[in-house]
């Protein structure tokens, strides 16, 4: 039986853009794309802190060191900018493969740089 567990997220990102007139997805910048070890087309989940709001899409690329994060399509609908937002991905698991899985969690600051990584387990304690 496969579970399924969170692989990566990008935690407490600040919507640089929302543009409606778009084909779709979110756009991260590269860095932080990198950082999270997240891939251009891959599906992630987008929880927007600040409204409630949730959505499903997929990554692009934006260029990086310029900490962009865009919600692109009809999910700018769903957010504004300066709304603060997580991003996760999730993988599925069999039991043998589950102690050995780490999630990579990347804490941003409020420039959208990385603060922090952090490599967890499904046994680690709450922080």
């Amino acid at each position: 039986m496969l579970r399924p567990f969170l692989r990566a997220k990008i935690h407490r990102a600040r919507v640089t853009r929302c543009q409606l007139d778009y084909v779709g997805s979110i756009s991260i910048d590269r860095d932080l794309l990198e950082a999270a070890n997240l891939l251009p087309l891959e599906q992630v989940d987008v929880y927007n802190i600040t409204r409630g709001t949730r959505l499903t899409t997929y990554c692009i690329p934006a260029p990086a060191g310029r900490g962009e994060v865009g919600i692109n399509g009809a999910a700018a609908h769903l957010a504004e900018v300066g709304d603060l937002v997580i991003v996760a991905a999730y993988c599925q698991l069999d039991r043998e493969d589950i102690p050995h899985h780490r999630a990579r969690v990347v804490l941003l600051d409020e420039a959208n740089r990385v603060a922090e990584i952090r490599d967890q387990t499904p046994f680690d304690e709450p922080e």
